[in-house]
């Protein structure tokens, strides 16, 4: 006999009044009905609207016994009135009614006994008997989108099925199309267009720095000379005890350390197989070594590293929280209520001598670090220098004997110090402190300042590749604007040499505090990571992205894939197929590629998950095409599969909150704001965490062929823009973001292919 239920037929209104819709499913089965007769059903709005035959909906086959149709009831149209037939396949013979009454469904509610269809093939003596099925629900437009959506990936299959996460397509013969350097025609510069924002130019990194608002807050020009009542009493404190001329170098300097550290027997741990062994301390080593060389990182902790213990402790202010996601927002909640108050203020000091790739290392953690979402700001002593003192200084201003030198140095230096803990005061979290800082003296001052206001890890650069060193002097003589009024080039080297031969008269390297050591990592190949008295996310951080990056020069190239048939239908999300133009596109990138990348046998082109990304990357060949799942679109949730317009219709609110295109209202944080079951941009910027993290390892190039809403958050990155604007960034189709990374920072070019 027939079954009906009903989840909610007592208060349908009721369900709908709350915003859910009357869903009805009509199931049939037996296994007699023969393979030509196709069960159908027909009757009132909303089914068809007609009782003639010829217009009856088909049910869909669910399983060998089972037929199915399911649709959603209007507002309006309560009362529904219908009947099941068999409607022959092949031929136009007459279709078979049931018997009985018509069945009539009202809110969700049958009226009448519940039967089962009975249906007479040849008069009285074939008689065939089915179950009948009849189920409705009060269901929310969310159920009924993510059903549809599933049902869509069913009804069209990808097209990219069974194709492995790494590929390598074969280089074609020549003659074949697109594979042929002699049909390449393009001529790359006629495609370049203008980039919205970052400058396509070399800018010297120092000048990207914090202004010093102290020089300016007191009225000071920065020609004038500068007096103490202008610094705090204990800045004035730090530099009286700064004074380093009758202070002999075998005498260990205090080091006040705010946590209370217990020293851990040394240990290694071996992040690949798990396990422990015993470390032999190195002569003149110290701390924990990451070798780049060949094989797995090893981590070694030393025994002079320490482990933070503090009682619970809850700061109900929660002041310093990064806007961020996932571990990162875990992290920072964790920090406020187990570490001391001032470790949730973090400042990065860097030691090393000059054209060691300081302000460069320093440039790029900042970058990192306020894309992950820590308020970060990057503090040159040398920009404080040269607005206080000018900056044509000879390089006597920087001998050690040169006692009204070394009190200026250390003043502006005082200065900048003094400028990062009042930021942080007003709510900053990172601050990067960079200076060559290369005396015990100096770091001193700098933690006697520190005490108590945050924690301090010196980030000291090594490198001791002259050819290296000998790049830097150049870059630096020809970008510095201490050499800015010196024409004389040589005359300028020669300066500047005389300077770092001051600096390592006198250099003293880092064995104190907690400290991050950098030993010839610059170029990516081998170096060493040493690192001591490190603990927390954060700084586990820090040192994860230090021991992956480099200033190896090399191209990545950002592209959003071609137009799908989503981007011509107006809905988000999904995984269609390429139109025409998408297609199109597709080919002219492999042309591109080919060009641009023709003398880098080592690229790679990376890919999501979703098929129009990979239809995309199919043209490429000769690199190696790697999927990535954290470089999927963003999840748009119960919206996927759905236009603005039927968001706007359907979940008004949704849509006026975050989704309205083009909006800028203070009240709506398109940052944060997190589809239903979906993800926010912020979700997206965890996820793409190691992608960066592998972007800045890669040697060679790499094409990331993805979605607009990663590419939005990858471009950030590298542009260094605000997360505030992520959700706003122009990334369109049909266009390649080509960044250049490298010695002398970040720059963009674009290219444009077709509109």
């Amino acid at each position: 006999m027939g079954t009906i239920s009903s989840k909610s037929s007592d208060s349908s209104h009721g369900g709908r009044e709350g915003g859910g819709q009357l869903y009805v499913s009509l199931k049939m089965e037996n296994f007699r009905i023969r393979a030509d007769l196709i069960p159908h059903v027909y009757g009132s709005v909303p089914i068809i609207g007609s009782w003639d035959s010829a217009k009856a909906f088909s049910m869909e086959r669910e399983s060998a016994s089972m037929w199915e149709l399911s649709f959603v009831v209007p507002p309006n149209h309560e009362t529904l009135d219908f009947k099941f037939l068999l409607k022959p396949k092949y031929r136009n013979s007459p279709c078979v009614v049931e018997e009985g009454p018509n069945r009539v469904l009202t809110g969700g509610t049958l009226e009448g006994d519940a039967r089962m269809a009975v249906f007479k093939l040849r008069g009285d003596e074939d008689v065939l008997e089915c179950k009948v099925f009849i189920k409705a629900d009060i269901v929310s437009p969310f159920d009924l989108a993510a059903s549809w959506r599933a049902y869509q990936e069913n009804l069209r299959p990808s097209r990219v099925r069974g194709i492995p996460d790494i590929t390598i397509n074969v280089v074609p013969d020549s003659g074949v199309e697109n594979g042929s350097a002699a049909s390449l025609e393009l001529d790359l510069e006629q495609y370049v267009v203008p980039a919205p924002t970052t400058s396509s130019g070399v800018v010297y990194a120092a000048n990207l720095t914090e202004s010093p608002r102290s020089l300016f807050h007191t009225g000071i020009s920065s020609k004038s000379g500068i007096t103490s009542n202008s610094l705090h009493s204990s800045t004035k404190a730090a530099l009286s005890s700064a004074d380093c001329s009758n202070i002999r170098k075998d005498i260990e300097v205090t080091v006040p350390e705010p946590s209370r550290a217990f020293p851990i027997s040394g240990m290694v741990e071996s992040k690949s197989v798990g396990t422990f062994s015993t470390f032999q301390k190195q002569d003149g080593q110290r701390g924990l070594f990451v070798d780049r060389g060949v094989g797995s990182p090893r981590l070694v902790k030393s025994a002079s590293a320490s482990a933070f213990v503090s009682d619970l402790k809850l700061d109900a202010e929660a002041k310093g929280m990064p806007a961020a996601a996932g571990a990162v927002a875990a992290a920072a909640v964790a920090d406020q209520m187990h570490g001391p108050k001032e470790d949730c203020r973090l400042a990065i000091v860097l030691v090393g001598l000059p054209a060691r790739g300081k302000t460069f290392t320093a440039a790029k953690l900042t970058r990192y670090l306020r894309w992950l979402g820590h308020e970060t700001k990057h503090f040159n002593v040398g920009k404080y220098r040269r607005l206080k003192h000018g900056a044509n200084q000879s390089a006597d201003f920087f001998r050690a004997d040169n006692r009204e030198g070394l009190e200026a140095r250390n003043e502006v230096a005082a200065l900048a110090m003094e400028d990062m803990l009042a930021w942080m005061q007003e709510g900053g979290q990172v601050g990067i402190f960079d200076a060559t800082n290369s005396s015990r003296c100096r770091r001193n001052m700098l933690m006697q300042m520190a005490e108590g206001k945050c924690k301090i890890i010196f980030l000291e650069t090594i490198c001791n590749d002259q050819r290296i060193i000998e790049r830097n002097i150049r870059l630096k003589i020809q970008q510095s604007p201490d050499y800015a009024e010196e024409p004389n080039f040589e005359a300028g080297l020669r300066d500047f040499k005389e300077r770092l031969a001051n600096y390592e008269k006198v250099y003293e390297p880092v064995e104190e505090g907690s400290y991050i050591k950098m030993i010839d990592m610059v170029n990516g190949y081998g170096g060493q990571l040493q690192v001591n008295n490190i603990s927390g996310y954060l700084p586990g951080r820090i040192v994860f992205f230090l021991v992956n990056t480099h200033l190896t020069p090399r191209p990545i190239l950002l592209t959003r894939h071609g137009e799908s048939l989503d981007n011509v239908h107006g809905t988000i999300g999904g995984d269609t197929v390429l139109s025409d133009a998408g297609e199109l596109y597709a080919k002219k990138l492999a042309k591109f590629v080919e060009k641009r990348l023709k003398h880098e046998k080592t690229a790679s082109i990376w890919t999501s998950t979703l098929q129009r990304t990979i239809l995309t990357a199919n043209p490429i060949v000769g690199f190696p095409k790697i999927q990535w799942r954290a470089l999927d679109e963003i999840n748009s949730g119960v919206c996927d599969g759905m236009t603005y317009e039927e968001i706007k219709k359907n979940m008004p609110e949704e849509y006026e909150y975050a989704l309205k295109p083009h909006s800028r209202s203070r009240k709506k944080d398109k940052l944060r704001y997190r589809y239903p079951r979906g993800e926010s941009y912020l979700d997206v910027i965890q996820r793409l965490e190691p992608v960066i993290i592998e972007l800045e390892r890669q040697r060679a190039p790499v094409v990331v062929i993805s979605h607009q809403a990663v590419l939005r958050a990858l471009y950030a990155y590298f542009a260094d823009r605000p997360l505030k604007e992520i959700p706003h960034i122009e990334v369109p189709l049909h266009t390649i973001i080509e960044i250049q990374m490298g010695v002398t920072g970040v720059q963009e070019k674009r290219y444009k292919l077709m509109d």
